[in-house]
């Protein structure tokens, strides 16, 4: 075992992998931990454990506990950085492109993402059978280093609860919940959350999906408030309302004079408003712009205080941050993004869904041409 600066235990998801197995490498793997950690080498694969999570592992290294169950990556109200929404690649027949999905899955980690987000709606998770949904589950989660937050908004609460308690079984950190749409009023929107909270189980740690622009749901700063303030496994707000910034400081108001216990914020919207984010009092972003390591880039550009920087890095970016956030067709664009870059095999989304022009094609080649002239990252 590694402990942090501050004494917290760690395990890295790799060696997790070997223990469960009880695998013969495991001596090898804590040799090599410990040795970067002397080189210091910072390993986005620990994770805090436990106290029980440690007496378990203590126990396997005795000999008394044959695996270390509940030793599963973790997220919380302190979370920072970017959180990569997951596209599901598809082939062109429609059927799951599996090579595509641990490519995608290594990509988002060699960019530094803190974590992963999938199945939400730009994952096309409503296109999913309910096997190809765990099957997806289980693989980014069984590759990631990094924690894993599934979307489980369904129409019926049976659905949210299964999904919910397979992905958690599975090593899932935790899972993002969407109001239904038919929600209009605040306390139909509070009922439907509490009700949602207890289908996962007070156990399930949930990200709050705040996305009126789709959804139709609008949630004022203080129905957001009554909902993680009822809710203490509520541990995270996916911020996408537009405009949206005052709300991000109403919040960040409430917290400031005692009103409101502490929580974190990323923002969405394909990181649209993410030049003011931080400052507003964002943790970062949680979006799937094709670009999660100019992302990266950004909020640590913001959270070094360099302003100026992150602002010339944003604003390269703009384009085509703007043109993938047109309704109908944003998917389409940063999944031929994502292809571009060699991430995915194919642009392909599972029917019905929209497809590129030529046209439409050419000018996102455009951009990403001139984007190149700023920005190396981008594919020419």
């Amino acid at each position: 075992m590694v402990a942090d600066k501050d004494g917290a235990v760690l395990i890295p998801v790799a060696l997790l992998d070997a223990v469960l197995a009880e695998a013969p490498e495991q001596e090898r793997m804590e040799g090599w931990i410990m040795s970067e950690i002397d080189r210091g080498v910072p390993l986005p694969g620990l994770y805090p454990m436990s106290a029980e999570t440690k007496a378990r592992y203590q126990a396997w290294k005795e000999g008394t506990l044959s695996s270390v169950e509940g030793c599963t990556m973790s997220f919380g109200t302190d979370s920072k950085g970017v959180y990569a929404i997951a596209t599901t690649p598809f082939l062109p027949d429609g059927a799951l492109d599996t090579p595509s999905i641990d490519r995608l899955t290594d990509f988002y980690q060699d960019s530094g993402v803190t974590g992963m987000t999938i199945l939400g709606i730009m994952g096309e998770a409503p296109k999913l059978e309910p096997v190809e949904s765990r099957a997806i589950i289980r693989q980014v989660v069984g590759r990631s280093r990094v924690p894993v937050v599934v979307g489980v908004s369904a129409p019926g609460f049976a659905a949210m609860r299964s999904l919910a308690r397979d992905a958690m079984d599975m090593g899932a950190a935790g899972v993002m919940i969407a109001p239904t749409p038919a929600l209009r009023t605040d306390e139909q929107i509070i009922q439907y959350f509490a009700q949602a909270a207890e289908a996962v189980g007070a156990d399930v740690p949930w990200v709050l999906q705040d996305y009126p622009l789709t959804l139709t749901v609008v949630m004022s700063a203080s129905v957001v408030a009554r909902i993680i303030s009822d809710h203490p496994s509520c541990v995270m707000l996916k911020h996408e309302d537009w405009p949206g910034l005052e709300k991000i400081s109403k919040l960040r108001a409430m917290q400031k004079v005692g009103d409101l216990r502490p929580f974190s914020i990323l923002c969405g919207n394909g990181g649209m408003f993410l030049d003011f984010e931080p400052e507003r009092g964002a943790d970062g972003a949680m979006t799937g712009y094709g670009f999660s390591d100019m992302l990266v880039e950004l909020v640590g550009l913001f959270a070094a205080g360099k302003r100026d920087e992150a602002h010339d890095l944003f604003d390269a970016h703009l384009p085509l941050i703007r043109y993938e956030q047109q309704l109908g067709v944003g998917l389409a664009v940063r999944k031929h993004v994502l292809m571009r870059r060699g991430v995915i095999s194919s642009d392909a989304q599972r029917k019905p869904g929209s497809v590129l022009s030529a046209r439409a094609r050419a000018e996102v080649d455009y951009l990403l041409r001139r984007l190149a002239r700023h920005d190396p990252r981008a594919p020419v």
